[in-house]
């Protein structure tokens, strides 16, 4: 594509040259700067896109997009803001491939891998090529590829779904944070069905309030537009049990499905039942009543279920194809995982890193357990502290004897995290171990038959960030570790 053809869908900009070069890609890493690149000059937390504008030159890149003007020997066009300028000519430059696809997203606090997962799961079953992106891979079809964010960068998302249009995929389903939404990163994706799972305290060290985190979220739902596209219709599917959900079904002009348990809802499910082997509910939608018994566990997982089926019925995928679906479903990496290797005592990973979903968790737990709940617990460094007291007094409350580490501590001290936790336990029963995999064997080797323990925060990741270092650090591996070398002294 010319450059004087794709920067004619911006409304404003000044352009210091009306050459007209051929644009082979679009980037905003210099790093990846080719000969006939167009290089977008983004403004970071720590670092600006400005500064490496001929470093990109040299590399090849044919045109600039800036916020000022650059003394480069390219065409510089510059615009009011180039993160919005990014997002509308990758929508362009790839060829619009949402307004291709069936595009599903998933906002909230909690729940969003597992219901992307089993969204995914149930389209596959009806014979539709799916893609997916999350937190933790973006899948292609059954070929998963790394990815950095939870939802990635404009240019990065409009490449990837036209990656997926190219291959033939129909239908993607994505998480989509609130850092995502508030950032513009997902400006030109068309939407067809927004999914809400719930809203707790989390990310405060980014949006400062929960009325500011509740609005990030709320523009998924209101970026499903304004008309009524018979032929793409827009859905929105809310929590009932939610008060948010509320706020959300205002700030979008889409028809609303909504699920829950509690509350009076499109799709509810009711009777609900908990074990160790699974959990069963009777389904209630379109006055009909159906018994449904999930392997997963817990009343979270039940919701979580709730969202995919909502998201999957009004997709006109039938209920006699998602039922069955749900049934199998074995759960979702790093999200209450049990750690087996014969022992006589439960070892859970969990993802929870925020005081409700560990809450959720322990909850389940307890139900679960015949004898002691070990709950091993960290918070993140340099993110929202104000949580780290809550957290540390759910572990408390929920379990036998709680055990703070480290999660990521990233670039604060250990210590310091431990002060602001302790903060929320004053003359409680909790034990110190900084280091995790020190927590994890020590906590192991106390466990006694039928007892929980429970390892929570870190989930699928398999890494431990300490100051500037990414280390190798997996709680799933490291439990089996501690299990095996505890059977065999």
């Amino acid at each position: 594509m010319k450059l004087q053809q794709l920067i004619q869908y911006l409304h404003r900009y000044e352009v210091s040259s009306k050459d007209n070069p051929e644009i082979s890609s679009i980037v905003m890493d210099s790093r990846k700067v080719n000969e006939g690149s167009l290089f977008f000059c983004i403004k970071g937390y720590t670092v600006d896109g400005h500064q490496f504008a001929q470093d990109a030159v040299n590399k090849g890149a044919v045109a600039i997009i800036s916020e000022k003007p650059l003394d480069v020997a390219v065409p510089v066009i510059v615009v009011p803001d180039t993160m919005r300028a990014m997002a509308i000519l990758a929508d362009v430059f790839f060829q619009q491939p949402t307004h291709k696809l069936h595009l599903i997203g998933v906002t909230g606090t909690n729940g969003k891998t597992t219901t992307t997962h089993i969204i995914e799961s149930i389209f596959q079953h009806h014979q539709r090529k799916t893609g997916m992106i999350g937190t933790i891979y973006m899948k292609i079809g059954n070929k998963t590829y790394p990815v950095k964010n939870t939802t990635p960068d404009a240019l990065t998302l409009q490449e990837s779904f036209h990656q997926m249009v190219e291959k033939k995929v129909d239908t993607v389903v994505m998480e989509v944070s609130s850092h995502a939404l508030h950032m513009g990163r997902v400006y030109g994706c068309d939407f067809d069905v927004a999914v809400f799972t719930n809203l707790t305290q989390d990310h405060l060290d980014y949006h400062k309030t929960m009325e500011e985190y509740q609005y990030a979220k709320s523009l998924l739902f209101s970026s499903l537009g304004n008309s009524y596209n018979l032929t793409k219709p827009k859905y929105a599917v809310l929590n009932a049990d939610d008060p948010v959900s509320d706020v959300y079904k205002r700030a979008t002009a889409a028809q609303v499905i909504t699920y829950g348990i509690d509350e009076n809802s499109d799709i509810r499910a009711m009777n609900v039942r908990i074990s160790a082997k699974g959990t069963s509910f009777d389904l209630v939608y379109d006055n009909k009543i159906v018994p449904i018994n999930l392997k997963l566990v817990g009343k979270f997982s039940v919701y979580n279920v709730l969202a995919a089926i909502s998201a999957s019925y009004v997709s006109n995928i039938p209920m006699e194809t998602i039922i069955p679906v749900v049934e199998n479903m074995k759960g979702v990496p790093g999200r209450f995982e049990a750690i087996e290797a014969g022992q006589d005592f439960t070892v859970i990973v969990d993802y929870a890193h925020t005081p409700d979903s560990l809450e959720n968790v322990l909850k389940t737990t307890k139900q679960l357990s015949q004898n002691n709940i070990y709950c091993i617990v960290g918070c993140g460094g340099d993110r929202d502290r104000s949580k780290r007291p809550l957290m540390a007094e759910v572990a408390v409350n929920y379990s036998s004897k709680a055990i703070f580490t480290s999660d990521n501590p990233r670039s604060e001290s250990p210590l310091q995290i431990f002060k602001d936790m302790e903060a929320g336990v004053m003359d409680r029963q909790y034990e110190i171990v900084e280091d995790r995999r020190s927590a994890i064997f020590k906590t192991i080797a106390q466990a006694k038959s039928g007892d929980v323990v429970l390892i929570a925060g870190k989930g699928h990741e398999t890494y431990q960030v300490i100051g500037d270092k990414v280390l190798e650090f997996d709680d799933r591996k490291i439990a089996m570790e501690a299990i095996q070398a505890k059977q065999s002294s």
